[in-house]
Protein backbone atom coordinates (compact mmCIF):
# COMPACT_ATOMS: atom_id res chain seq x y z
CA UNK A 1 0.00 0.00 0.00
CA UNK A 2 0.98 3.64 0.01
CA UNK A 3 1.40 4.06 -3.75
CA UNK A 4 1.18 7.68 -4.81
CA UNK A 5 0.63 9.60 -8.02
CA UNK A 6 3.61 12.01 -8.27
CA UNK A 7 2.67 15.43 -6.88
CA UNK A 8 4.23 17.18 -9.87
CA UNK A 9 1.49 15.64 -12.01
CA UNK A 10 -1.21 17.36 -9.95
CA UNK A 11 -2.31 20.99 -10.13
CA UNK A 12 -1.94 23.19 -7.07
CA UNK A 13 -5.45 24.62 -7.34
CA UNK A 14 -8.85 23.35 -8.41
CA UNK A 15 -12.42 24.55 -8.92
CA UNK A 16 -15.07 23.78 -6.32
CA UNK A 17 -18.76 24.46 -5.75
CA UNK A 18 -18.99 26.09 -2.33
CA UNK A 19 -21.73 27.18 0.04
CA UNK A 20 -21.30 30.40 2.05
CA UNK A 21 -23.47 30.51 5.16
CA UNK A 22 -23.08 34.28 5.62
CA UNK A 23 -24.65 35.06 2.25
CA UNK A 24 -26.65 31.80 2.03
CA UNK A 25 -25.37 31.35 -1.51
CA UNK A 26 -23.56 28.94 -3.80
CA UNK A 27 -20.58 29.91 -5.98
CA UNK A 28 -17.76 28.27 -7.94
CA UNK A 29 -14.43 29.12 -6.34
CA UNK A 30 -10.77 28.27 -6.87
CA UNK A 31 -9.35 26.38 -3.90
CA UNK A 32 -6.19 24.37 -3.07
CA UNK A 33 -6.12 20.61 -3.51
CA UNK A 34 -6.77 18.75 -0.25
CA UNK A 35 -4.00 16.85 1.50
CA UNK A 36 -4.93 13.31 2.57
CA UNK A 37 -4.51 12.28 6.21
CA UNK A 38 -2.88 9.04 7.27
CA UNK A 39 -6.16 7.17 6.62
CA UNK A 40 -7.43 8.93 3.51
CA UNK A 41 -7.40 8.19 -0.18
CA UNK A 42 -6.64 10.99 -2.64
CA UNK A 43 -9.23 10.76 -5.42
CA UNK A 44 -9.70 12.43 -8.78
CA UNK A 45 -13.43 12.97 -9.08
CA UNK A 46 -15.17 11.63 -12.18
CA UNK A 47 -18.74 12.67 -11.37
CA UNK A 48 -20.52 14.27 -8.41
CA UNK A 49 -24.31 14.35 -8.22
CA UNK A 50 -26.66 16.76 -6.51
CA UNK A 51 -28.82 15.54 -3.63
CA UNK A 52 -31.77 17.34 -2.09
CA UNK A 53 -29.97 17.38 1.25
CA UNK A 54 -27.33 19.58 -0.43
CA UNK A 55 -30.11 22.09 -1.07
CA UNK A 56 -31.14 21.95 2.58
CA UNK A 57 -28.09 24.12 3.26
CA UNK A 58 -29.98 26.88 1.44
CA UNK A 59 -33.30 26.25 3.18
CA UNK A 60 -34.50 26.90 6.73
CA UNK A 61 -34.57 23.57 8.54
CA UNK A 62 -34.87 22.10 12.00
CA UNK A 63 -33.52 18.68 11.08
CA UNK A 64 -29.94 19.07 12.29
CA UNK A 65 -28.26 19.71 8.94
CA UNK A 66 -24.89 21.27 9.77
CA UNK A 67 -24.26 24.66 8.16
CA UNK A 68 -20.58 24.89 9.03
CA UNK A 69 -18.78 27.69 10.87
CA UNK A 70 -19.36 30.41 8.27
CA UNK A 71 -16.31 29.56 6.16
CA UNK A 72 -17.25 28.64 2.56
CA UNK A 73 -17.54 24.87 2.34
CA UNK A 74 -17.53 22.62 -0.72
CA UNK A 75 -20.86 20.86 -1.09
CA UNK A 76 -21.65 17.34 -2.28
CA UNK A 77 -21.57 13.88 -0.77
CA UNK A 78 -22.15 11.38 -3.60
CA UNK A 79 -19.46 10.79 -6.20
CA UNK A 80 -17.24 8.43 -8.12
CA UNK A 81 -13.56 8.83 -8.94
CA UNK A 82 -10.15 7.32 -9.52
CA UNK A 83 -7.71 6.60 -6.69
CA UNK A 84 -4.49 8.63 -6.91
CA UNK A 85 -2.92 7.60 -3.60
CA UNK A 86 -3.56 4.99 -0.93
CA UNK A 87 -2.62 5.37 2.77
CA UNK A 88 -0.39 2.79 4.43
CA UNK A 89 -3.19 2.11 6.94
CA UNK A 90 -5.46 0.71 4.21
CA UNK A 91 -6.07 -3.03 4.61
CA UNK A 92 -8.40 -3.43 1.61
CA UNK A 93 -6.28 -4.95 -1.21
CA UNK A 94 -8.81 -3.89 -3.88
CA UNK A 95 -8.15 -0.20 -3.21
CA UNK A 96 -5.20 0.49 -5.48
CA UNK A 97 -3.93 3.49 -7.40
CA UNK A 98 -5.94 3.68 -10.61
CA UNK A 99 -8.98 1.84 -9.23
CA UNK A 100 -12.38 3.32 -10.07
CA UNK A 101 -14.41 3.73 -6.92
CA UNK A 102 -17.53 5.16 -5.34
CA UNK A 103 -17.43 6.42 -1.77
CA UNK A 104 -19.58 7.60 1.13
CA UNK A 105 -19.14 10.74 3.20
CA UNK A 106 -18.38 10.11 6.92
CA UNK A 107 -15.10 11.32 8.41
CA UNK A 108 -13.57 11.45 11.90
CA UNK A 109 -15.45 8.32 12.92
CA UNK A 110 -14.15 5.03 14.33
CA UNK A 111 -16.30 2.68 12.17
CA UNK A 112 -16.24 0.15 15.03
CA UNK A 113 -18.44 1.37 17.90
CA UNK A 114 -22.11 0.53 18.43
CA UNK A 115 -23.14 3.92 17.07
CA UNK A 116 -21.17 3.39 13.86
CA UNK A 117 -23.02 0.13 13.25
CA UNK A 118 -26.27 2.11 13.03
CA UNK A 119 -25.01 5.27 11.34
CA UNK A 120 -21.63 6.94 11.47
CA UNK A 121 -23.32 10.18 12.57
CA UNK A 122 -23.73 8.50 15.98
CA UNK A 123 -20.06 7.54 16.41
CA UNK A 124 -19.34 7.39 20.12
CA UNK A 125 -16.15 9.40 19.63
CA UNK A 126 -18.44 12.42 19.19
CA UNK A 127 -16.32 13.89 16.41
CA UNK A 128 -18.29 12.67 13.39
CA UNK A 129 -18.55 15.01 10.43
CA UNK A 130 -20.07 14.48 7.00
CA UNK A 131 -18.38 15.60 3.78
CA UNK A 132 -20.36 18.36 2.13
CA UNK A 133 -21.76 19.65 5.43
CA UNK A 134 -19.21 19.89 8.24
CA UNK A 135 -16.19 19.53 5.94
CA UNK A 136 -15.43 20.01 2.27
CA UNK A 137 -17.42 17.68 0.06
CA UNK A 138 -17.19 16.20 -3.40
CA UNK A 139 -18.17 18.97 -5.85
CA UNK A 140 -14.52 19.60 -6.68
CA UNK A 141 -11.97 18.05 -8.97
CA UNK A 142 -9.93 16.29 -6.27
CA UNK A 143 -11.12 15.02 -2.89
CA UNK A 144 -9.93 13.00 0.08
CA UNK A 145 -11.95 10.30 1.80
CA UNK A 146 -11.25 7.67 4.44
CA UNK A 147 -10.40 4.41 2.69
CA UNK A 148 -13.15 2.60 4.59
CA UNK A 149 -15.75 4.74 2.80
CA UNK A 150 -14.76 3.40 -0.63
CA UNK A 151 -15.67 0.43 -2.80
CA UNK A 152 -14.32 -0.54 -6.22
CA UNK A 153 -17.00 -0.29 -8.89
CA UNK A 154 -18.12 -3.45 -10.68
CA UNK A 155 -17.04 -3.28 -14.31
CA UNK A 156 -20.58 -3.15 -15.68
CA UNK A 157 -21.52 -0.02 -13.72
CA UNK A 158 -21.03 3.16 -15.71
CA UNK A 159 -18.22 5.17 -14.10
CA UNK A 160 -20.08 8.50 -14.25
CA UNK A 161 -23.70 7.35 -13.95
CA UNK A 162 -22.88 5.39 -10.80
CA UNK A 163 -22.24 8.52 -8.69
CA UNK A 164 -25.85 8.79 -7.40
CA UNK A 165 -25.67 5.25 -6.07
CA UNK A 166 -23.44 6.49 -3.25
CA UNK A 167 -26.23 8.33 -1.50
CA UNK A 168 -29.46 8.13 -3.48
CA UNK A 169 -28.83 4.51 -4.40
CA UNK A 170 -27.89 3.13 -1.00
CA UNK A 171 -30.62 5.22 0.64
CA UNK A 172 -33.27 4.00 -1.81
CA UNK A 173 -32.04 0.42 -1.38
CA UNK A 174 -32.24 0.60 2.41
CA UNK A 175 -35.75 2.06 2.24
CA UNK A 176 -36.93 -0.85 0.12
CA UNK A 177 -35.21 -3.79 1.79
CA UNK A 178 -35.92 -2.65 5.36
CA UNK A 179 -39.66 -2.73 4.66
CA UNK A 180 -39.21 -6.53 4.68
CA UNK A 181 -42.16 -7.46 2.50
CA UNK A 182 -42.45 -10.54 0.30
CA UNK A 183 -42.18 -10.95 -3.47
CA UNK A 184 -45.55 -10.41 -5.10
CA UNK A 185 -46.68 -7.92 -2.45
CA UNK A 186 -47.44 -4.27 -3.10
CA UNK A 187 -45.10 -1.36 -2.38
CA UNK A 188 -45.99 2.30 -2.87
CA UNK A 189 -43.11 4.60 -3.75
CA UNK A 190 -44.04 8.12 -2.64
CA UNK A 191 -41.86 10.59 -4.52
CA UNK A 192 -40.49 9.20 -7.80
CA UNK A 193 -37.57 11.59 -8.30
CA UNK A 194 -33.88 11.17 -7.51
CA UNK A 195 -34.39 8.48 -4.86
CA UNK A 196 -37.78 7.17 -5.88
CA UNK A 197 -36.89 6.15 -9.43
CA UNK A 198 -34.11 4.01 -7.98
CA UNK A 199 -36.40 2.65 -5.26
CA UNK A 200 -38.82 1.49 -7.96
CA UNK A 201 -36.04 -0.35 -9.78
CA UNK A 202 -34.89 -2.08 -6.59
CA UNK A 203 -38.45 -3.01 -5.64
CA UNK A 204 -39.18 -4.50 -9.07
CA UNK A 205 -35.90 -6.43 -9.06
CA UNK A 206 -36.91 -7.90 -5.69
CA UNK A 207 -40.22 -9.06 -7.13
CA UNK A 208 -42.56 -6.49 -5.60
CA UNK A 209 -45.53 -4.92 -7.36
CA UNK A 210 -45.05 -1.17 -7.37
CA UNK A 211 -47.25 1.92 -7.36
CA UNK A 212 -45.52 5.25 -7.99
CA UNK A 213 -47.00 8.44 -6.52
CA UNK A 214 -45.83 11.95 -7.35
CA UNK A 215 -47.22 15.44 -7.93
CA UNK A 216 -45.09 15.98 -11.04
CA UNK A 217 -46.05 14.21 -14.25
CA UNK A 218 -42.45 14.06 -15.51
CA UNK A 219 -41.50 12.15 -12.36
CA UNK A 220 -44.35 9.73 -13.02
CA UNK A 221 -43.01 9.21 -16.53
CA UNK A 222 -39.68 8.31 -14.94
CA UNK A 223 -41.54 5.97 -12.57
CA UNK A 224 -43.11 4.14 -15.50
CA UNK A 225 -39.75 3.95 -17.27
CA UNK A 226 -38.28 2.49 -14.07
CA UNK A 227 -40.89 -0.28 -14.00
CA UNK A 228 -43.79 0.95 -11.84
CA UNK A 229 -46.95 -1.12 -12.39
CA UNK A 230 -49.24 1.85 -11.76
CA UNK A 231 -48.69 5.57 -11.20
CA UNK A 232 -50.88 8.27 -9.69
CA UNK A 233 -50.80 12.05 -9.35
CA UNK A 234 -52.90 13.03 -6.30
CA UNK A 235 -53.38 16.55 -7.71
CA UNK A 236 -55.11 15.40 -10.89
CA UNK A 237 -56.66 12.18 -9.60
CA UNK A 238 -58.71 12.82 -6.47
CA UNK A 239 -59.83 9.18 -6.29
CA UNK A 240 -56.30 7.79 -6.33
CA UNK A 241 -56.56 6.24 -2.85
CA UNK A 242 -59.73 4.31 -3.70
CA UNK A 243 -58.12 3.11 -6.91
CA UNK A 244 -55.02 1.94 -5.04
CA UNK A 245 -57.15 0.09 -2.50
CA UNK A 246 -58.98 -1.67 -5.34
CA UNK A 247 -55.82 -2.55 -7.29
CA UNK A 248 -54.03 -3.92 -4.23
CA UNK A 249 -57.00 -5.65 -2.62
CA UNK A 250 -57.09 -3.44 0.45
CA UNK A 251 -53.94 -1.34 0.39
CA UNK A 252 -50.20 -1.60 -0.02
CA UNK A 253 -48.09 -3.81 2.21
CA UNK A 254 -45.48 -1.04 2.40
CA UNK A 255 -45.15 2.61 1.43
CA UNK A 256 -41.67 4.12 1.15
CA UNK A 257 -41.71 7.91 1.37
CA UNK A 258 -38.74 9.54 -0.32
CA UNK A 259 -40.12 13.10 -0.25
CA UNK A 260 -39.27 16.11 1.88
CA UNK A 261 -42.99 16.94 2.15
CA UNK A 262 -44.87 16.77 5.44
CA UNK A 263 -48.24 16.71 3.62
CA UNK A 264 -46.98 13.71 1.63
CA UNK A 265 -46.16 11.95 4.88
CA UNK A 266 -49.53 12.89 6.37
CA UNK A 267 -51.27 11.13 3.48
CA UNK A 268 -49.01 8.06 3.32
CA UNK A 269 -50.70 5.86 5.99
CA UNK A 270 -53.98 5.81 4.04
CA UNK A 271 -52.20 3.95 1.24
CA UNK A 272 -51.54 0.99 3.54
CA UNK A 273 -53.55 -2.10 4.35
CA UNK A 274 -54.00 -2.91 8.03
CA UNK A 275 -50.61 -3.75 9.48
CA UNK A 276 -48.69 -2.25 6.56
CA UNK A 277 -45.44 -0.38 7.11
CA UNK A 278 -44.60 3.23 6.32
CA UNK A 279 -40.90 3.72 5.67
CA UNK A 280 -39.51 7.15 6.62
CA UNK A 281 -36.65 8.05 4.28
CA UNK A 282 -37.12 11.61 3.01
CA UNK A 283 -36.54 14.43 5.49
CA UNK A 284 -39.18 17.20 5.65
CA UNK A 285 -38.30 20.59 7.11
CA UNK A 286 -40.96 20.14 9.80
CA UNK A 287 -41.42 17.23 12.24
CA UNK A 288 -43.78 14.44 11.24
CA UNK A 289 -47.15 14.00 12.96
CA UNK A 290 -48.37 10.46 13.54
CA UNK A 291 -51.55 9.13 15.11
CA UNK A 292 -50.14 7.38 18.15
CA UNK A 293 -53.29 5.29 18.66
CA UNK A 294 -53.11 3.94 15.10
CA UNK A 295 -49.49 2.98 15.62
CA UNK A 296 -50.09 1.53 19.09
CA UNK A 297 -53.00 -0.60 17.86
CA UNK A 298 -51.05 -1.79 14.84
CA UNK A 299 -53.16 -0.16 12.16
CA UNK A 300 -49.83 0.62 10.52
CA UNK A 301 -46.18 0.30 11.45
CA UNK A 302 -43.34 2.78 11.06
CA UNK A 303 -39.83 1.99 9.87
CA UNK A 304 -36.97 4.14 8.67
CA UNK A 305 -33.85 4.04 6.54
CA UNK A 306 -30.97 6.26 5.47
CA UNK A 307 -27.73 6.02 3.51
CA UNK A 308 -26.59 3.74 6.33
CA UNK A 309 -22.96 2.71 6.85
CA UNK A 310 -20.01 1.84 4.57
CA UNK A 311 -20.18 -1.83 5.56
CA UNK A 312 -23.75 -2.00 4.22
CA UNK A 313 -22.79 -0.38 0.91
CA UNK A 314 -21.49 -3.53 -0.78
CA UNK A 315 -24.78 -5.46 -1.11
CA UNK A 316 -26.46 -2.45 -2.74
CA UNK A 317 -23.68 -1.94 -5.29
CA UNK A 318 -23.46 -5.65 -6.08
CA UNK A 319 -27.26 -5.88 -6.49
CA UNK A 320 -27.26 -2.77 -8.68
CA UNK A 321 -24.65 -4.28 -10.97
CA UNK A 322 -26.34 -7.69 -11.10
CA UNK A 323 -29.80 -6.31 -11.88
CA UNK A 324 -28.72 -3.43 -14.12
CA UNK A 325 -30.07 -0.74 -11.78
CA UNK A 326 -29.34 2.56 -13.49
CA UNK A 327 -29.79 6.08 -12.14
CA UNK A 328 -31.29 8.48 -14.68
CA UNK A 329 -28.56 11.14 -14.73
CA UNK A 330 -28.44 14.46 -16.55
CA UNK A 331 -24.90 15.80 -16.73
CA UNK A 332 -23.80 19.43 -16.43
CA UNK A 333 -20.59 21.41 -16.26
CA UNK A 334 -19.45 22.86 -12.97
CA UNK A 335 -20.37 26.42 -14.03
CA UNK A 336 -23.99 25.27 -14.43
CA UNK A 337 -24.45 24.51 -10.74
CA UNK A 338 -27.03 27.26 -10.24
CA UNK A 339 -29.06 25.89 -13.15
CA UNK A 340 -28.94 22.48 -11.48
CA UNK A 341 -30.13 23.94 -8.17
CA UNK A 342 -32.92 25.93 -9.82
CA UNK A 343 -34.09 22.87 -11.74
CA UNK A 344 -34.25 20.79 -8.58
CA UNK A 345 -35.94 23.52 -6.55
CA UNK A 346 -38.57 23.87 -9.27
CA UNK A 347 -39.32 20.16 -9.11
CA UNK A 348 -38.33 19.73 -12.75
CA UNK A 349 -35.42 17.34 -12.25
CA UNK A 350 -35.97 13.91 -13.78
CA UNK A 351 -33.82 11.44 -11.91
CA UNK A 352 -30.47 12.85 -10.77
CA UNK A 353 -28.38 15.87 -11.82
CA UNK A 354 -24.59 15.60 -11.82
CA UNK A 355 -21.39 17.42 -12.73
CA UNK A 356 -19.00 15.41 -14.90
CA UNK A 357 -15.39 16.34 -14.14
CA UNK A 358 -13.56 14.16 -16.66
Amino acid sequence: MGSVTPSNELPEMQRAVQYAAKSNSISVNTVPLPTPSKDQLLIKVASASLCHSDLMLLEPNDTGIVLGDGTPITIGHEATGTILSVPKSCTDPTLKVGARIGFLCPERVCYECAGCQIHNAWCEDGKAVMSGFGRDGFFQEYVVSHWRNAIVLPENLDFHEAAPLFCAGVTSWQGVIKAKINPGEWMAIVGCGGLGHLGIQYAKALGYKVIGIDLVDSQLEEAKASGADHTFNPVTDKDYVDKIKEITGGGCHAAVNYTNSKPAYDSTPILLRTGGIMMVVGIPQKPLTLNALDVALGKFRVGAASNSTPQEMGPCIEFSAKHNIKPHVTFYKIDQIQEMIDTMHAGKARGRLAVKFD
